[in-house]
Order: C-alpha cells, then structure tokens, then sequence
C-alpha cells in the first residue's frame, strides 16, 4: 500500500467570471435591460466588483463557480471538506471500485519522526490492506470490506464551488489552524483561482490577510507571515504558472503548523 501526494488541478470555470458577477451586481441597482448593462459594464468589471465587496454585497459572487480535481487527499480530508455544504462533491466510491494496491496519505508529524517510524505506518497501512483483501476473498462485498479501511485510505473526487463559497472556504481552511492537509489542499486551489480571477480573489485566503485576526485568543500571531506568503502566492499566479508550478509552490510551502 504505498503512499501517494496531493494533486490538484482547475478543470473549469464560469467564462469571464468577474464580468459575470458585476453584472449580476450592478442589475440590483439599475432599471436597466440586461444586454444593455452587459455593455456598461465592459472595461469596468473590476472596479464593480471591489464595490461590491467594500459593502459586503457578495450574493452576486455565486453566479460564478470553479471546478476542481483532487487526488492523493484522505478520506480524513474529504469529512472535512464536505461540511462546506454550499458544493457539489463526486467522489471515487468504495462501495464500487475496489481498492487494489490502494494508497495511503502520510501525515507530516509521523514522517517527521524518521524513516523508521514512517516505515511502521507503512506497515500498519500494508495489515490493514490484508484485512481488507481477505474480506474479499471470503466473499465479501466491497461496500463492507472497505468497513476495515482507514481515514489515511486515498480518495479522488471532483469538486465545485461558487465564488462566495471559496472566499468562506479560504477564510477558514487557509487559516494555520485549520487542519493541515486542508490547508494545503486551499492554498492550492486559492493560488488556482487567484491565477484567473484575481479581481475576486486576490485579497481572499485567512482572515488576517485583510484585516485582522478573527481568531482572537487563539491567533498563530503570525499575520506578517501570512500576508508574505500570501503576495508570493499572487505573484506565482499573476506570472501566469500552470497547475502543477502552483501545486510545487503549496507542497513546498504549506507545511504541519498545527
């Protein structure tokens, strides 16, 4: 049962986004026609849209969306991710594929412990992927076999969310108290849509990047930190970097802050 790595990629998304939700704003204060707001608001979008964040207007944000492919997470990642219930998740099932020589997610903290303690968990992933395949042989279903398996089993799905979801979800996932491999899972995605939209996105990520710390008491106190890291970010994507440069800047980046 060998162990796998994140991957994720940007497969699509709502053409010309900021012109999409400027004119969805800019409709609820005119009398207007639409085709004729469409034109109005041609060379101008960007500026409605940073009005339209300034007064917290942000329902116009969901008419544009973004979808995501995601491999090597955990199924530990996916009962997280799934709480943000404004999405729309198709995820590989265990109940119809069979897990043949499945992967496993590594967390940092073990890895951190040395070789020989990363070889341990490999052995533990290795028995229970025993367990699981002489369920089989027995006759076993895989929607029951797979009961055996655990939170670091490998999942794939593909995923989408409008643009006020992803702004909610960067604000807490990006956060360095979120769990770590939802963290990293969002600074990835948020260097992807920062690279197309960064009209929306480009002050979007933990809330300390915009303003202060919602987290009171319980604050990293790293703000300094973040804001850096978040305008390396912006660079990667403003130099128009593919999926898989962003991905390398996140991997290398994004570490275990718990």
């Amino acid at each position: 049962m060998p162990e796998t790595q994140l991957n994720v990629s940007l497969l699509s998304h709502t053409p010309d986004p900021v012109t999409a939700i400027a004119l969805a704003g800019r409709l609820c204060y005119s009398d207007s026609g639409i085709l004729s707001l469409r034109e109005g608001v041609r060379g101008r979008a960007p500026q409605f849209v940073e009005r339209l964040v300034s007064f917290s207007h942000l329902s116009p944000f969901e008419h544009a969306s973004f979808t995501f492919g995601a491999e090597g997470v955990s199924r530990a990642l996916l009962a997280q991710i799934t709480r943000h219930r404004i999405a729309s998740f198709s995820v590989q099932s265990q109940r119809y594929v069979k897990q043949d020589g499945g992967n496993y997610v590594l967390p940092p903290s073990i890895a951190a412990l040395g070789g020989d303690a990363a070889a341990r968990f490999q052995a533990q992933m290795d028995a229970v992927w025993d367990f699981y395949n002489e369920w089989l042989a027995a006759g076993v279903p895989a929607e029951d076999a797979r009961f055996v398996l655990p939170n670091a089993t490998e999942t794939r799905m593909v995923f989408t969310m409008n643009a006020r979801e992803l702004m909610h979800f960067f604000s807490l996932r990006c956060c360095s108290r979120a769990q770590w491999e939802i963290r990293r899972l969002a600074w990835c995605m948020l260097g992807l849509v920062r690279r197309e939209a960064p009209e929306i996105f480009g002050n979007s990520g933990p809330g300390c990047i915009a303003g202060t710390c919602p987290e009171g008491k319980m604050s990293c106190k790293r703000q300094g930190e973040m804001r850096a890291r978040s305008e390396a970010l912006s660079a990667l994507a403003a130099s128009g970097a593919d999926d898989a440069a962003i991905l390398a800047w996140t991997l290398e980046n994004i570490h275990n802050e718990n």
